[in-house]
């Protein structure tokens, strides 16, 4: 047998490379290369992880904290966090038992898909999604099928909606308020419609909320597991300290489910990552203790976010051709590009080599109208990459 002969496995011949990762790094390396180049690409915030939750995972490597722990994550910090979705979320009967803390929220999103679907079954995902979950889906064995919202509706999925795409197939529907890549958040109305769904059609829900805090026009966050205890029973809430405390790198994420649930997802980590990285927990758990300091720092972040969102508005709705709807949460703007008559790739393209302005193609996120921008980047940026955006849009015009 040659090495010819030697195939990869069905699912790793599936899965495509991350769109997002792929823009950030063509960049990154443009910018090494001596370009001047106005990224839009990153999906993390451009500050550093707060101090005081840096300090505490240096004590903690300082006293030896470096060994193994329970896959499911640190006792106290999965405790703090069951006393945060109990009070904030208003999750009922949430004990440690519930809360799984895993490597990243990217990985707990794949541990909750991996523990209730399997080969055959459907996965349905509201467009547009973020890059990830269609792969995700298809890593497990299950057909990822999508329930599209254009920028007419807000980008929001009906619940008429998604009555009509559920199957006898159906096992999950994903749902990600705030949302990447829109921003679009979704009011407890529209969630009770959508969990009115879930209930009735006996499927899964996974609630994406990873950019819960991240929040503008004085909107509401809501968790559908929240609003009673049928509801949690059928939802998986996902997030992590990624977006809110700036934590991109220290790869922590968490997990809210039904006992059952959440032991299923804690033995699939124990046999694929062990625990997410111990030191790097007691950092979050200071960000759960120290309530004050933390609201105060994401407080700080939210101040330039929002700065940074009604500037990038204002000159995209002053660009012929381009319209753009309001986000109410995360660091993304979605502006619609279709009066261009070019493909969301194309449209990428030309304007990365015609002036060094990197955004993410809509197509990535399953709507060609579009293109992603992030505004987790500086004012200068910010502002000379609109400059550039605006003279390449009127040399399309």
């Amino acid at each position: 047998m040659s090495l010819n002969d030697l195939k990869l496995s069905v699912w790793a011949d599936n899965i495509t490379p991350s769109p997002t990762l792929a823009v950030t790094a063509r960049a990154k390396a443009l910018k090494a290369a001596g370009k001047d180049i106005c990224g839009f690409g990153a999906g993390e915030p451009d500050f550093d992880t707060p101090d005081f939750i840096k300090e505490a995972c240096l004590k903690a490597l300082r006293e030896g904290q470096t060994k193994y722990i329970p896959a499911a994550g640190l006792l106290q910090l999965r405790e703090a966090l069951a006393e945060k979705y109990r009070t904030e979320n208003g999750i009922e009967d949430l004990k440690a038992e519930n809360i799984v803390v895993n490597p990243g929220g990217k990985y707990s999103c794949h541990l909750a898909i991996n523990a209730v679907c399997g080969p055959g079954d459907e996965v349905l995902i509201a467009a547009p999604y973020w890059v990830s979950y269609p792969e995700m889906a298809k890593l497990v064995g299950a057909e990822p099928k999508f329930i599209s919202a254009k920028d007419s509706a807000g980008f929001k999925v009906t619940p008429e909606q998604l009555d009509a795409a559920i199957t006898e197939r159906t096992r999950l529907f994903i749902l990600n308020s705030p949302s990447n890549p829109t921003g679009a958040v979704y009011n407890r109305q529209e969630l009770e419609g959508i969990m009115e769904v879930i209930l009735r059609r006996n499927i899964f829900l996974m609630s994406d909320e990873i950019y819960e805090y991240l929040l503008y026009d004085d909107v509401t966050h809501h968790s559908p597991a929240g609003f009673s205890k049928e509801a949690a029973a059928h939802t998986i809430t996902v997030s992590g300290f990624s977006k809110t405390f700036s934590m991109t790198g220290w790869r922590l994420g968490t997990l809210v489910a039904r006992p059952e649930i959440a032991k299923a997802v804690s033995s699939i980590q124990s046999h694929t990552t062990s625990n997410a990285t111990t030191f790097a927990q007691f950092g979050a758990l200071a960000a759960m203790q120290n309530k004050e300091l933390a609201t105060r720092e994401v407080n700080n972040m939210l101040e330039a976010f929002d700065r940074r969102r009604l500037f990038m508005l204002e000159r995209l709705g002053a660009i012929p051709g381009i319209s753009c709807q309001r986000a109410q949460g995360a660091f993304y703007l979605f502006p619609n590009i279709s009066a261009f008559n070019l493909a969301s790739n194309d449209f990428s393209a030309r304007l990365l080599e015609e002036e060094m302005v990197a955004v993410v193609p809509g197509i990535a996120f399953g709507d060609d109208d579009c293109v992603r921008l992030s505004y987790a980047t500086s004012d200068d940026v910010i502002e000379k990459g609109l400059d550039r955006l605006n003279n390449f849009c009127q040399r399309l015009a």
